[in-house]
């Protein structure tokens, strides 16, 4: 039984370094203009990516490049000339979804690996086999299997990479293919434009049908004024566009505007190495690169206890309750699912139990102090977790300094550097996280 490649996130250089130092095997960039992540992504200059690849084959690791929009006929007609330079750069392999401009990479490139994007909603056996018939080398699974059913197409498909989501947004319909934020912001989600709509704030009003036929709001002085049943049709109010109500149906399997939780499957990752998975992958190019050291020493400790046959450690679960999140759910890899899979009370992301509130940019060993960059406030007496690369540890902090070597009792927020006392220890590229909650008994 082989360990499961780790394949992490990188939106920026920033982000790259910290993913590879936290364990991941590999991370994936995106090309801006033919990527579904064209904003804040600091790969659009070619020099930042030939760096990000250097990086990543110093450290021994693999770089991956999306290319995995939806190609409209303009994109088609540059792709391969903008490619050119890119493709010279070696990165280990492309994500791709558009069959078009897979075609293209294969007729001119036939050395590069192509891996099949999540985007190619690819939920069965034979589509995997039809992809390895053209040639491809992996398949990143739809986010919309159970276990059970990836179970089954690792059986059907032994010679063929498979790849599958464990962590990170969800889209509300199969993966990419929503057009709220089309429809809204002219901002194509194909495209790599998503504004996330379907996150947004919503009204909903009763409906009835006019003499033509036409569903209408409800007079809502009337008696028979009341919130829509779930068996019935509505109106859809988005909340910066009053008076703007939209029909929506509910059938048999749901209604497509909804707020997704968050993907966490960590529970999950021994079932997943057990059944064969190639790679598990976590979304999040346009995270901060906290969450990128995160979420990669957390998945790491769950893949390396798998392989060594120990038992999963629930205290995985609470650290990723530190990220920001909506929820989190293990999407569709269990089955019933339940009502919770959606948020249906907010739209914005939380942090529940520790916040990060700061970078460790050096450590003297002679005075046992750190400097620290601050990025939320924290004081004396708050119980910080540090998380370094080599593991994690807990202290109640007891002092700090502040710019002019003086005593302070906080760190007031981003934009100040602070000093303060740590156990002897290595910190390179530590991270600070505050206790919100009181810690568990």
């Amino acid at each position: 039984m082989n360990a499961p490649e780790l394949l992490a996130p990188a939106g920026t250089l920033k982000n790259l370094r910290y993913a590879l130092a936290y364990g991941a095997d590999a991370v994936y960039a995106g090309m801006p203009r033919y990527s579904l992540r064209v904003r804040n992504n600091e790969f659009a200059a070619l020099e930042a990516l030939a760096e990000g690849i250097r990086l990543t084959h110093a450290a021994g690791r693999r770089f991956f490049l999306a290319a995995n929009i939806s190609a409209h006929q303009p994109k088609l007609a540059t792709f391969a000339r903008d490619m050119a330079p890119v493709v010279a750069l070696q990165p280990d392999a492309l994500i791709m979804s558009d069959p078009g401009l897979i075609m293209q990479v294969r007729e001119r490139w036939p050395e590069m690996p192509v891996h099949l994007s999540v985007q190619a909603n690819t939920v069965n056996a034979a589509s995997v086999r039809f992809w390895q018939g053209l040639g491809l080398t992996r398949v990143i699974l739809s986010r919309e299997l159970s276990l059970g059913e990836i179970e089954s197409i690792r059986q059907d498909c032994p010679d063929m990479e498979l790849e599958v989501m464990v962590h990170g947004a969800m889209c509300i319909a199969y993966s990419g293919r929503c057009l709220l934020s089309g429809y809204f912001n002219h901002r194509d989600a194909n495209q790599g434009a998503c504004t996330n709509a379907c996150r947004w704030q919503y009204r909903l009003h009763a409906a009835e049908q006019d003499e033509g036929g036409d569903w209408m709001p409800r007079d809502e002085t009337s008696p028979a004024s009341r919130h829509p049943q779930a068996d019935e049709p509505f109106l859809l109010e988005e909340g910066e566009r009053p008076g703007q109500l939209m029909p929506v149906e509910e059938d048999e399997h749901g209604t497509y505007i909804l707020n997704s939780m968050d993907l966490r499957a960590v529970e999950h990752v021994q079932r997943l190495v057990t059944i064969g998975v190639d790679a598990l992958k976590i979304e999040g190019r346009t995270k901060s690169h906290y969450y990128a050291a995160r979420t990669a020493q957390v998945y790491r400790r769950a893949i390396d206890d798998a392989m060594a046959g120990r038992a999963f450690d629930p205290a995985l679960l609470e650290a990723l309750e530190g990220l920001a999140n909506r929820g989190y759910t293990d999407g569709f890899l269990t089955r019933p699912r339940e009502r919770t899979a959606q948020n249906y009370v907010r739209g914005h992301s939380e942090s529940d139990r520790r916040l990060f509130v700061g970078e460790i940019e050096a450590y003297d060993p002679v005075s046992g102090m750190a400097r620290v960059d601050v990025k939320n406030r924290f004081g004396v007496g708050d119980c910080l977790e540090i998380i370094t690369p080599g593991g994690s540890r807990e202290i109640v902090l007891e002092a700090i300094t502040g710019r002019e070597g003086l005593p302070v009792t906080q760190a007031p927020g981003a934009g100040h550097r602070v000093s303060i006392p740590l156990p002897p220890g290595d910190y390179h590229m530590g991270l600070i996280l505050r206790q919100v909650e009181p810690p568990s008994p």
